[in-house]
């Protein structure tokens, strides 16, 4: 029997069968088990997938059958949850990928003062990705410093 790692994000959608496809072209993402679909519908209970080794689930929202409400990031009007992946190479070609197959740029990749090139996509089932590859390996000191230049850059904009 297979190890799965101890935590697993599940994510919720809106069209599983949408979502699976749009995690492979924009992420590569792998499906490590074929999904398993609701009897009689297209509607996916589960599969588990997988990017660059990063295991993930996904279904579809079956709040409605159950008389919920919906629990997609779309009707929650979003997610305070971000997930996160880290590329040792390759960052701008990752990023420009997932724009190229929908994702939409949220906070646009640039060097960021921690050290890591860095931004965020919102996929079109109304998840948060964040993508990074670190550039340089700032001390303590020096991430005090850009950190204390980057906030109040920040506060003066508002």
């Amino acid at each position: 029997m297979e190890k799965l790692p101890p935590l697993l994000p599940y994510l919720v959608v809106s069209n599983g069968t949408a979502a699976v496809e749009f995690y492979k072209k924009a992420f590569d993402a792998v499906e490590d088990e074929p999904a398993y679909y609701a009897p009689g519908t297209t509607k996916i209970l589960n599969v588990r997938m997988s990017i660059r080794g990063g295991v993930f689930m996904l279904c579809d929202d079956f709040s409605k059958m159950a008389g919920i409400p919906e629990s997609t990031p779309e009707a929650l009007g979003g997610s305070p949850v971000t997930l996160h992946l880290h590329y040792e190479t390759g960052i701008d070609e990752a990023f420009e990928k997932a724009v190229a197959a929908g994702a939409s740029v949220k906070m646009p990749l640039i060097d960021q003062f921690w050290g890591d090139r860095y931004g965020q996509l919102m996929d079109p089932f109304g998840h948060r990705w964040a993508m990074g590859q670190t550039i340089s390996k700032p001390s303590l000191a020096e991430l005090d410093e850009r950190a204390d230049e980057a906030f109040k850059s920040m506060q003066s904009a508002d």
